[in-house]
């Protein structure tokens, strides 16, 4: 009976304890609800990548205030006062910050992309050496939907690259889709001395005018070329605007209908290393 006793006091000494454990968890748990119903109303009104951005920034940062508050809530309920929770949080940030730098770092980085908006969920970017499309912008690292990387294309790899935040503070940052979808892309082809250069010029123009004619409203520039000497011909270089996640699929599309134009004309000719021998009386 005695050791029955004592554990009943010990359970009556505890319960205040347990209470206010079950009482945070409710608390947190209603709120993770209220703002999952909240985050997926909004979703369905964002017509916009933007919009869509906003959204998914906006939920990550209420998240973490909430935290904040609900923390800072708990160390004055034990603390007892304003001074004891002034002496508690200068002993706990002094206690991390030290042990915590590339973090601390980390959610500065955060802070940065949250106010400056360098880029936005579902833009293509490249930091530093890492390429890809933004599919979530968490508090510690950025997550890309990796391009090229195994093969060097601008196209998916199908893997995923998680980026610290503190690396946005080191690396160059260059956004592909900050202003709009599209990109300026090329496709060189050399031709030799003998041909017609304006014939070749044409040819690329037309291949490239029929493959991005979809999207001159949008970019209001045309495909054009440009011209360089070589040692064993000239260089020409086609160059248009397309969507900047379709970089490879036009390009090629581009590559095949000068390839074919070419071959059906006698007035340009393919430029590549060889050995001609001419015989002059």
């Amino acid at each position: 009976m005695i050791g029955f006793y004592e554990l009943a006091n010990s359970f009556g000494e505890m319960m205040p304890l347990i209470l206010s454990i079950a009482a945070i968890l409710a608390t947190y748990l209603a709120f993770s609800l209220l703002l999952s119903i909240a985050k997926k109303s909004l979703l369905r009104l964002a017509r916009t990548k933007r919009q869509i951005s906003n959204v998914e920034i906006f939920s990550t940062a209420v998240k973490y205030v909430f935290l904040v508050i609900l923390a800072l809530s708990i160390l004055f309920y034990y603390s007892g006062s304003w001074t004891g929770l002034g002496l508690t949080l200068g002993l706990f940030s002094a206690a991390i910050g030290f042990a915590l730098q590339k973090p601390i770092s980390g959610i500065a980085a955060w802070i940065m992309v949250v106010t400056r908006r360098p880029f936005e969920i579902g833009d293509r970017i490249s930091i530093g050496e890492y390429k890809g499309d933004v599919r979530d912008i968490s508090l510690m690292h950025i997550t890309l939907k990796e391009i090229g990387g195994i093969v060097p294309s601008e196209e998916n790899s199908g893997r995923m690259i998680l980026v610290p935040n503190s690396l946005l503070f080191e690396q160059n940052i260059i956004n592909y889709t900050q202003q709009d979808e599209f990109i300026l892309d090329q496709v060189m082809v050399s031709i030799t001395y003998e041909s017609n250069l304006e014939k070749a010029v044409e040819i690329c123009k037309r291949a490239a005018k029929k493959e991005t004619k979809q999207f001159y409203d949008h970019v209001k520039k045309e495909p054009y070329v440009r011209n360089y000497f070589q040692a064993s011909g000239i260089n020409l270089y086609v160059r248009f605007f397309v969507p900047a996640k379709r970089m490879q699929e036009f390009s090629s599309n581009i590559t095949t209908g000068i390839y074919k134009a070419f071959k059906k004309t006698k007035e340009v000719q393919f430029a590549y290393p060889h050995t001609e021998v001419i015989i002059k009386k």
